[in-house]
This record gives C-alpha cells, structure tokens and sequence, in this order.
C-alpha cells in the first residue's frame, strides 16, 4: 500500500501544463459548488462592502477635503477606487480561512495522495475566490452608481478603461490571494487564518491613499502611502475611471500607477504562489 501510494504521489509533479490546468479548474469547480451549497458565505462578503461604501460615503464626505473642496460628491468619486482595492484585498482572509479548514479536516492529505499537480489545489482554491470577488466587485459597482459614483467626473474616459481599472482590480485580489494561501497553510485552525489573513491588511489597506489624500500625511507616513502596492493600484483605477483626487507625488508608483499595480501584483502571485506551493508539499494536517 505505502509502495502504491508514493507512486501515485510523484506522478502528479511530472503533470503537463495542459494536467495541471485541467486539475486546478476541477478544484475550482469543486470549490465554486461547495460556495453555492453555503449561501451565506457569499451573501456576508457582499454585506460588508456595500456597509463601507453607505458608511464612508456619508460619514465622512463633508469632512474630508479633496484638493480644495470638501464637496460631498468629489468625495463620492475619490473613495470608490480605495473600496473597491479594499473588498478586493478583504478576499484574502477568505481564502486563508478555507485553505485552513480543508487542511483541518484532512482533505488537503486526500488530494495529495492523488495523482494531480502539486500547485493544483492551491491555484483552483484561488480561481474559485477570483469568481466570487468579480461578484462582489459587480454588485459594489452597482450600489457606487446608486450612491453617486461617476465614471469620468474629474477627466474623460471610456469603457475599455473602466473594464482596466477592474481588470487591475482583479489582478490585485487574485495576488493577495496567495498571500492568503500561504497563512492558511501555515496555522493550525481557520480561525487564526482569518485573523491572520486581516490583521495585516488593516495598515496595508489604511496607510495608503485609498480613503484620504495622501499629500496631506506627514512627509515620512506619505512615502510609505506612495510606494504602497495597494495605492498603486488604486491611483491606477482613479487615473483610468476619471476620477479626483490623482496624487501629484514624484515617486515612480504614483507617476506611472498602471505600470506599478501590473507590476506590484505579478511579483506578488510568483512569490507567494512559489511559497505557498512549496509549503503545500510540506505541510502535515
């Protein structure tokens, strides 16, 4: 038996490109079910989005100044590319949480005994969590507009930059993902995933120019906000949906903010999905 079982475990490495996708997208379907068998998972991820947008929106939209005005709605329009980053990135902890629970309950072992690609498992969980987070994006898109957001407010723009800006969007909480991966392989229960897989990106997600100007930040704090990853990203997303609030920083991130989230989030996917997979080979339920 211990013979038959190694066997079957080191023919999965020497896959194909063509094994291993179709392996991850058997995971990812498997995972897709399985969110759809528990509602609620998915009804709790678009609740708390769409509470941030109603609260921000109108909490502080007098309050926060915008280059020269405390306009409401110039507010409006600046804070909607940092929620949508944001419920991006949130994503993280979902992932490092389901990847935690399949670990406890010894499902990953099962796969591993299987004759799959070793990143299989890890991409397909991934993928799956891509899907929901479009879905989430989708309907947090719809309440901005019934909330006031504009495309193309503060400059003109065009569909196919709109469609760039999620693309981005999605590209970013596709790489935070495998940051969730790699948490959710190296704690014991989905309770710590959780709390691990948040407790980072409070500051990552708040010391950024997503929710307020950067400029206005004292000169060390706003370096740190300009050469963030996630204000990277959300600088991009304002540039292409024409809305204010643009920083005017010299550092090459926030000059070239499309180049720097393309370029932030595909380092992240190749160094945390090599991490994630290697530890995925090691990890004991």
């Amino acid at each position: 038996m211990s013979a038959v079982t190694d066997a079957v475990r080191t023919a999965a490495p020497g896959g194909s490109f063509g094994q291993s996708l179709r392996d991850s997208l058997v995971v990812a379907k498997r995972n897709l079910i399985r969110m759809t068998r528990i509602p609620e998972m998915i009804l709790f991820g678009l609740i708390q989005p769409v509470m941030f947008v109603v609260l921000f929106t109108y909490v502080f939209g007098g309050s926060m100044q915008i280059g020269d005005t405390t306009n409401p709605d110039v507010y409006k329009n600046f804070l909607m590319a940092g929620i949508f980053a944001q419920t991006v990135t949130f994503a993280t902890a979902g992932a490092g949480a389901g990847i935690a629970d399949d670990m406890h309950k010894g499902l990953i072992d099962r796969f591993r005994s299987l004759p799959m690609a070793r990143g299989a498992v890890l991409t397909g969980r991934t993928v799956a969590d891509l899907v929901q987070t479009a879905l989430t994006l989708l309907v947090l898109a719809m309440v901005a507009l019934l909330v006031g957001w504009r495309p193309g407010s503060m400059e003109p723009t065009n569909f196919g930059k709109i469609m760039g800006g999620f693309g981005l969007l999605l590209l970013l909480g596709y790489a935070f993902t495998w940051i969730g991966a790699l948490i959710g392989l190296s704690v014991r229960t989905p309770e710590a995933a959780t709390s691990g897989g948040l407790i980072w990106l409070f500051p990552v997600t708040f010391l950024s120019n997503a929710f307020v100007d950067s400029s206005k930040m004292t000169p060390w704090l706003r370096h740190i906000a300009d050469w963030n990853p996630f204000s990277a990203t959300v600088q991009a997303c304002r540039k292409l949906f024409g809305d204010p609030g643009l920083s005017t920083s010299g550092a090459w991130p926030m000059q070239h903010p499309v180049w720097a989230s393309l370029i932030y989030s595909i380092l992240i996917v190749v160094i945390f999905r090599t991490l994630a997979v290697r530890k995925y080979r090691s990890a004991a339920a």
